[in-house]
């Protein structure tokens, strides 16, 4: 499967069949999302998923929402993005308390 990195850092992506995206991540994603083929999943970049729903690229959001309050933490979206009505379409239980929610995002028409 290929893989896309996103980084600021990395100078090139050690990884099989691994593209490095640097500069331009709106028009890079943009790009990938117009070609033939499967889902583009991220994994781990809430900065990364905030900047592609600034653009209106994000088609669905899969939260898993965990059982323990931490009491601070990292915000999930940034402040200044605009309202995004999203439809929950599956929330499944997927362990001790754990919770499985798919959202897709509702499109102005």
């Amino acid at each position: 499967m290929p893989k896309y990195v996103v980084s600021s850092t990395l100078s090139e992506g050690k990884w099989n069949k691994t593209t490095l995206i640097k500069g331009n991540v709106e028009e890079a994603a943009a790009n990938l999302k117009a070609m033939p083929g499967g889902d583009i999943l991220v994994a781990g970049s809430g900065g990364l998923v905030n900047t592609l729903m600034q653009h209106d690229l994000v088609d669905e959001l899969r939260l898993m929402v965990y059982p323990v309050i931490l009491g601070k933490g990292k915000r999930l979206f940034q402040d200044g993005l605009e309202r995004l009505p999203l439809r929950l379409v599956e929330a499944k239980p997927v362990g001790s308390g754990i919770l499985t929610l798919v959202y897709q995002a509702e499109r102005k028409k």
